[in-house]
């Protein structure tokens, strides 16, 4: 007999049928939610669910009851009367819950601590880096405002919005042209962004010295990484050169027309402005590559009779910015991307060329078969001034070149297809570097990262320190956050990192891990280490270029609570989920090498996982060179330096792991996914009133605007807002 489940007296509330339940998912990299929900996290895929009928509810038959006509009558008007009664008090009682304060939210433990303000204190306060103050310092020391320091109290006292000290030209290129260089090295021939060359490429500026005051990261190390820790970068002497300041008629973007100014004049003086509008990106980086050939390939004319030694060849950097279809490309980021471009292709002598990779989101446009559909889909959907830097793709492409099946999932928590650029943001970057084999790295960069500092310096710092890093107990250094304030020197943090492979039980990781599998593939012979781990003196892996940096520790997802942490596809589900490693962000710096492993793994033996574990769980597989560069990493609250520690290096349980659960403890950084002070500060820099705070009218008449040191800045969902 069939079955008929009675529905419950509430289910009845006919308002439910004027409700009208819309969902649009919005299809993004990871790490980018406009709705500030972490993708990472459970709550971000948790489904409604409804609860299940009460017990015995579906056993009812269906009865036939004889009534009378009067007793029909009288039985429909109490179902109306009720049904109104219902719905009258459902109204009111969505009316009462719509006019309902919330009830207020309890804090998170680190919003309770003190309040960090030294970033805005503007260029009026400036000190040279000798005299500089941390704020933390005197928080830390004494809340007495007498018993500050007394230069510290005289320079604030007494601050206005002029500058006290000039801006100079930042110039990190100057090794290029040193003579202990040019010794080993070919030389630069100087590149121009016109054919003509007559435009040549600007300098950006910046000021010698600090903010007095001016709030120290908590994270990471200047003086660690090798980067200037004494200079600070204003928007003028930083962005003006790329059309900040300057109206759109003359080729700039504006921007600065209520911007405090002072100062700025001698910038002015000193940057010819050049009409960006007319600059061809593509062409601009084939001609300066072609002055510089010999600097990055061998060169067949040389003697072969020994009598003149060859040169040192550069490797070449591809610089890739992650893009999409619908992108709106502002006056913001059309600075950020000029800066990119200048200061790493055109400036370097062609050490990088900057790639546009743009995902076509609607699949049935036939950007494979047709080349005026290409043609128009680039140039509706890109500035002009990058054409000539942009490569299209498309998920159909990529479900060509890696085709089903991936079988065999550990977990698939959003339930998203391995193709999609969701789950699989790496294929597209692995095509792309089989499409160019002519470049040795590959930089994976997403368009909401932003740089105060300069982008050679800083990139030029970071794989040189990378580089020089030995492997033993670098996976381990890399999986921790460096706190110097904490941890004291790097070689202490070194030792102290050491001390507790020594006493984990699981040990360190020496050369390619092992583990049970079904098929892998071989990994290079010298990623084997040449002696044990014991023996080696901290030299093995020195002056080896790194296979993989990130800008997030390598963590281990298996001892977190990271959502995707079993994404794995391809590998037995029979044997144990292989050993992961994880960094999130996908932002990073790739090797051809690393990158054909993953291409092969995926295309050979169909293994993937969730982006942001497949490149360092490969490098860590086959025994690859990977670091986490420590790069400075601001709070806005004054946060104990044990707990610091604690929270983000010695999580008790899994369940307590920053990257999981714990995530929250990002949220007032300048780097993460989910950072929410990153873009407030950027904002503030950029002269812009954040939360009722800063603008024009806080700089003009405090300490003129904000002059910060070298910063990486992640995610910046935004730019503009309101100056006044």
């Amino acid at each position: 007999m069939r079955k008929t489940t009675i529905p419950r007296v509430r289910d009845l509330n006919p308002l439910k049928l004027l409700s009208v339940n819309t969902k649009i998912a919005y299809e993004r990299l990871p790490g980018y939610d406009s709705r500030n929900v972490s993708p990472f996290s459970a709550s971000a895929l948790k489904k409604y669910r409804w609860r299940s009928p009460s017990p015995g509810a579906d056993r009812f038959p269906f009865v036939k009851v004889k009534m009378s006509l009067s007793r029909l009558v009288t039985l429909a008007v109490t179902i109306a009367l009720f049904l109104s009664l219902l719905a009258i008090g459902g109204y009111r009682g969505q009316q009462q819950m719509k006019h309902k304060k919330p009830p207020p939210r309890e804090g998170y433990h680190w919003e309770h601590f003190p309040r960090l303000n030294g970033f805005y204190n503007g260029l009026g306060t400036v000190v040279p880096f000798k005299s500089w103050i941390p704020e933390q310092q005197v928080a830390n020391v004494s809340s007495d405002a007498e018993e500050m320091p007394e230069a510290y109290q005289e320079k604030l006292s007494k601050a206005t919005t002029t500058p006290g000290l000039s801006p100079k030209p930042f110039n990190p290129y100057t090794d290029l042209y040193s003579p202990e260089y040019l010794k080993d090295h070919y030389p630069v021939e100087e590149c121009f962004l016109d054919e003509e060359e007559t435009i040549r490429p600007p300098d950006v500026y910046a000021y010698p010295g600090v903010p007095q005051n001016m709030t120290a990261p908590f994270f990471g190390s200047y003086n660690v990484l090798g980067l200037k820790e004494d200079v600070c970068f204003d928007r003028f002497g930083r962005l003006g050169p790329y059309g900040y300041g300057y109206s759109t008629e003359e080729g700039g973007v504006g921007l600065a027309d209520k911007s405090e100014n002072s100062g700025s004049g001698k910038i002015w003086e000193r940057v010819t402005k050049i009409d960006w509008r007319k600059v061809d990106w593509g062409t601009a980086q084939k001609r300066c590559y072609e002055k510089n050939k010999m600097r990055f390939e061998r060169n067949e004319t040389t003697s072969n009779d020994g009598s003149e030694e060859p040169k040192k060849l550069l490797p070449r950097q591809a610089y890739i910015l992650r893009t999409w279809t619908g992108y709106q490309y502002d006056e913001h980021q059309l600075l950020t991307m000029r800066a990119i471009i200048n200061e790493l292709a055109i400036k370097s002598g062609g050490e990088y060329d900057v790639h546009l990779l743009v995902h076509v989101k609607d699949s049935s446009i036939p950007i494979w078969t047709d080349k005026e559909v290409y043609r128009k889909t680039l140039e509706a959907n890109v500035p002009e001034e990058f054409w000539g830097i942009a490569t299209l793709w498309s998920e159909p492409l990529i479900r060509l070149y890696y085709p089903d099946p991936f079988s065999e999932n550990f977990e698939n928590p959003s339930q998203q297809d391995p193709h999609g650029v969701y789950r699989g943001a790496h294929f597209p970057l692995q095509w792309f570097a089989q499409q160019h084999p002519e470049y040795d790295f590959f930089w994976n960069w997403e368009m909401d990262l932003r740089l105060t500092g300069h982008y050679y310096e800083f990139n030029k710092a970071i794989t040189t320190w990378a580089k020089e890093q030995p492997r033993k107990g670098l996976w381990e250094r890399s999986s921790r956050y460096y706190i110097p304030e904490q941890h004291g020197s790097w070689a202490n943090f070194a030792k102290i990192v050491e001390e507790e492979t020594f006493n984990d039980p699981l040990g360190p990781i020496w050369g390619p891990v092992a583990f049970p599998h079904t098929g892998m593939l071989a990994s290079p012979n010298n990623t084997f280490p040449p002696t044990s781990y014991l023996q080696d003196n901290y030299e093995w892996g020195v002056g080896e270029e790194a296979d993989l940096i990130t800008f997030n520790p390598l963590f281990d997802p298996a001892k977190s609570t990271w959502v995707f942490r079993e994404d794995v596809n391809g590998y037995s589900t029979q044997l144990p989920v292989p050993p992961r490693r994880c960094a999130i962000i996908t932002v990073s710096r790739l090797s051809k090498r690393l990158l054909n492993y993953m291409h092969e793994e995926s295309y050979k033996m169909h293994h993937t996982m969730f982006p942001e574990m497949w490149s360092p769980s490969v490098a860590l597989h086959h025994g690859m060179k990977a670091a986490y560069v420590p790069h400075p990493v601001y709070f806005d609250r004054n946060w104990p330096l044990e707990t610091l520690d604690k929270v983000f290096n010695r999580p008790e349980k899994p369940t307590d792991s920053v990257f999981g659960g714990g995530e929250h403890n990002h949220m007032g950084s300048t780097f993460y996914y989910n950072s929410g002070f990153s873009g407030a500060l950027w904002r503030r820099w950029f002269g812009y009133r954040e939360n009722n705070e800063g603008g024009t009218q806080h700089e003009v008449s405090g300490t003129g605007r904000m002059c910060l040191r070298s910063t990486l800045f992640h995610p910046i969902k935004f730019e503009r807002g309101p100056t006044e």
